[in-house]
């Protein structure tokens, strides 16, 4: 069988890591999220915490607003004053999705890997979503907080995933042209999205 990889964008709330961890225990593969992170950080030297840090504030910098950073696959070299920017932290991730990708079928979960990946043979690309009102409960029982804490919550998130995924790919997130499948979760249980996505594999012949 050939490699497949699947990639997974979310809103805050959705499920998109549910969906995830049910493709992972139905297809037999591995499931990438934050464990990224400590793979560019082995592979660059740069701290984790660095990464950690970055990903945790997910792009507060009004830079993210203002302007674009486009990925073009360049890694910046250790000699270089920006060696430890944004901007080359997010190259690492990317170099290691790639090289994931030259190995294993494997999900991933964010880091615009639907962007980094394009053009792989036997990618599918696939947007998680739920009604806001949803996403604001599961949110609130998910952490212990209020209602209230966890709607500003989602749209903090929203925003700044958004502003990432901007400032990175010139793509806007939020696009479904960008993906093959989109899936509503309050209207799907995450395993039958699961199902879904299998379902869409088989269809084109990837699995």
């Amino acid at each position: 069988m050939e490699r497949y990889i699947i990639t997974i964008a979310r809103t805050c709330g959705s499920g998109g890591s549910y969906v995830g961890e049910e493709l992972k225990k139905k297809l037999g593969i591995k499931l990438y999220e934050q464990d990224i992170l400590q793979l560019a950080s082995e592979d660059s030297g740069i701290s984790l915490d660095l990464f950690a840090r970055s990903d945790e504030e997910l792009k507060s910098n009004p830079l993210f607003r203002f302007s674009k950073y486009i990925y073009k696959g360049e890694l910046i070299p250790p000699s270089s004053s920006e060696f430890t920017s944004e901007e080359n932290l997010f190259n690492y991730q990317a170099k290691v999705l790639k090289e994931l990708a030259e190995k294993e079928s494997f999900i991933v979960i964010g880091r615009c890997a639907d962007f980094v990946l394009e053009g792989r043979k036997n990618l599918v690309k696939v947007f998680i979503y739920a009604d806001k009102n949803d996403r604001i409960k599961t949110e609130a029982e998910r952490l212990c907080i209020s209602l209230k804490d966890a709607e500003n919550r989602i749209e903090k998130v929203d925003k700044k995933r958004n502003s990432h995924y901007e400032y990175f790919t010139g793509n806007k997130r939020s696009n479904m042209e960008n993906y093959d499948i989109c899936l509503n979760t309050s209207a799907l249980s995450y395993d039958k999205c699961a199902d879904i996505i299998i379902a869409y594999l088989k269809a084109k012949n990837i699995i």
